[in-house]
């Protein structure tokens, strides 16, 4: 079973903005982990239940993940996962249509609007779904009692606050 760092959009039903965002050329966009420089796999659409979803995944960052064959893994700190992550939000804050993202570890069970309300609703209004971006539609169904901050215009976010060393990292 792969455990991926990845970046994971919910574009809804909106397929022409998913195919804009899937088109971004991944070559000039070289991310850095302290000394390292990783490269991103191309982008990779799929139909989830309801929505159609976008993920793109930095190069042997990830755990058992066939995309990156027998490339050898970045063995990252938490800290070069945090920089990494804030680079794939750079990223995300070009893409319109979508209606909920986040970055981390295997992210998609945050995307899904009805699970968002029946399984999150407690970590939605504490806050503590820190990373996930809204659309201020889904915002405003979800009314979550957090403080969620301006992401870009028409979205809401609780500000990423990084990863913490686990048996994932290199600290």
């Amino acid at each position: 079973m792969a455990i991926c760092f990845e970046l994971v959009v919910n574009f809804g039903d909106d397929a022409e903005a998913a195919q804009a965002a899937a088109r971004i050329d991944p070559k000039p966009w070289v991310l850095r982990a302290g000394a390292h420089h990783i490269p991103l796999h191309r982008p990779m659409l799929a139909k989830v239940g309801s929505y159609i979803e976008l993920s793109i995944l930095p190069v042997a960052v990830s755990w058992g993940c066939g995309l990156d064959g027998s490339l050898p893994r970045f063995q990252l700190t938490a800290a070069e996962l945090t920089e990494l992550g804030h680079q794939l939000y750079e990223l995300l804050a070009q893409f319109r249509g979508y209606v909920a993202a986040k970055v981390g570890w295997d992210p998609e069970s945050f995307l899904d609007p009805a699970e968002l309300r029946s399984e999150w609703s407690d970590e939605l209004n504490d806050g503590s779904i820190h990373g996930l971006v809204l659309c201020e539609k889904l915002h405003a169904e979800l009314d979550p009692s957090a403080d969620y901050e301006a992401f870009q215009p028409g979205y809401r976010w609780i500000p990423y606050r990084g990863e913490e060393p686990s048996n994932l990292t290199t600290d």
